[in-house]
C-alpha cells in the first residue's frame, strides 16, 4: 500500500479481535485512531443497509449459504447506479451537516 498508508475502521469489536490486530501488525499497517462513535460518513453503510433491505425482501428468502451468496450478488448487480451516486454526491451535505452538529448526530 506505501509507506503513508493508513487503515480505518469504525472501531467495532470484531475489528478488534486480536487475530486482526497481529496482522495488522505483521503487515506493518498503522491504524488510524478512530472513537467508537463517531459519525459514520461513509456512503458504503448505505449501499450495505440497501443490499441487506433487498435481500430481507426476497420471496422465498435464502435458506442456505449457497442460495445467499446467489441472492447477494443478485442484488448488488441490481442496485441502480444512480442511487449509489447519489451517495457519493451526497457527501458534502453530510460533511456540512457532521461540523455543523458538531461531530454528533446527523440525519444521514
Amino acid at each position: 500500500m506505501g509507506a503513508e498508508f493508513l487503515f480505518m475502521d469504525e472501531n467495532a469489536r470484531l475489528h478488534r479481535a486480536n487475530i486482526v490486530d497481529e496482522c495488522l501488525q505483521s503487515e506493518d499497517i498503522t491504524r488510524m485512531d478512530w472513537p467508537a462513535y463517531s459519525p459514520d460518513l461513509n456512503p458504503i453503510e448505505h449501499v450495505w443497509d440497501m443490499l441487506g433491505r433487498r435481500i430481507a425482501a426476497r420471496q422465498p428468502p435464502p435458506t442456505c449459504l449457497p442460495e445467499f451468496r446467489t441472492a447477494l450478488l443478485d442484488e448488488w448487480c441490481n442496485i441502480p447506479q444512480d442511487q449509489i451516486d447519489n451517495l457519493i454526491l451526497s457527501m458534502p451535505r453530510r460533511c456540512k451537516a457532521c461540523i455543523a452538529s458538531s461531530g454528533r448526530h446527523t440525519p444521514y
